[in-house]
């Protein structure tokens, strides 16, 4: 599916908003000191959100010389067009293969994009472009060294609430104290913060460009604003980065829209919610002050 059918598609089947879908202007200039590819620790809190409205998903406009827009659906491409131009509160890191940069919108405390920079795959549904099994490899290897960068992110802004990390600072704390080095096999392991990293591709992508979702479980965040942008992430509308190449009768590929209709489920407790999004925000909060604490 190229481009143009991309943008043809029902916004009914979308999980973000209009206000979302933004254009995004290449920067004339960035001083060196800005573009150099940051530490995951350097994340900085969302920008405020763009007042852009909607455009077409294909059109890319030249303002003057020096600026160049990647309009509506079509704004991610800026990104592997010209990494080096944005500063390190967006893009993370980048190479020949592959882009990094903290989603506009996150879904979570930590979200960040993974964008392949494939020119023949970039504007191809990730069903199909994801048939290429070399190629998915290569973002399953990508996937499998950030999952670990933003495990340690995690446990920067939360192992100190975390009782398993302070179980074993303590350890560490009175091994030394008593003039002994601690032993790696002898202290309590800590959190693993890995296991609360998924990553996944939306049965629908709402932005043309290929990109992999890669985000705390949390579901912790102010843009976090209705139904469908939670069940975007809490449903199997995100599907595994590692359940690709998917087979053609895959049920997920035709149930896209139920996915975001069903009830609002809390991906902690399991507790339902029904339609009362409200209702399931309050308890989000909840739930992730005693997710800090496990």
């Amino acid at each position: 599916m190229n481009l143009e059918q991309h943008d043809e598609r029902s916004v009914a089947q979308d999980s973000v908003t209009g206000e979302e879908i933004s254009s995004t202007t290449i920067p004339p200039s960035i001083p060196d000191s800005d573009t150099k590819p940051p530490k995951l620790t350097e994340l900085q809190s969302p920008s405020k959100k763009p007042s852009t409205k909607e455009s077409s998903a294909h059109s890319i406009s030249k303002t003057s010389p020096a600026l160049t827009t990647f309009v509506g659906r079509a704004g991610l491409g800026a990104y592997t067009h010209a990494p080096e131009s944005f500063p390190a509160s967006r893009v993370i890191s980048y190479d020949e293969n592959f882009v990094v940069i903290n989603d506009l919108y996150p879904k979570s405390s930590v979200h960040l994009l993974l964008l392949p920079r494939r020119t023949e795959k970039q504007l191809l549904h990730p069903y199909e472009a994801l048939q290429d099994t070399e190629f998915v490899s290569t973002i399953q290897e990508a996937v499998r060294k950030l999952k670990p960068l933003v495990g340690k992110e995690l446990q920067r802004r939360f192992g100190k609430f975390s009782s398993k990390d302070q179980e074993r600072e303590g350890a560490i704390e009175k091994a030394l104290e008593a003039g002994k080095d601690p032993e790696e096999g002898s202290l309590p392991p800590g959190r693993d913060w890995n296991k609360e990293v998924v990553a996944g591709i939306h049965t629908h992508p709402s932005m043309s460009h290929l990109h992999i979702h890669i985000l705390s479980v949390d579901r912790h965040s102010q843009c976090m604003r209705h139904r469908k942008h939670y069940n975007s992430f809490a449903t199997p509308f995100l599907v595994d980065v590692d359940d690709f190449p998917m087979r053609k009768e895959d049920r997920r590929q035709r149930l896209k829209e139920k996915f975001l209709r069903r009830d609002l489920v809390c991906w902690r407790c399991g507790r339902n919610f029904g339609n009362k999004f409200a209702r399931l925000k309050e308890h989000l909060e909840e739930e992730f002050e005693e997710w800090k604490k496990e």
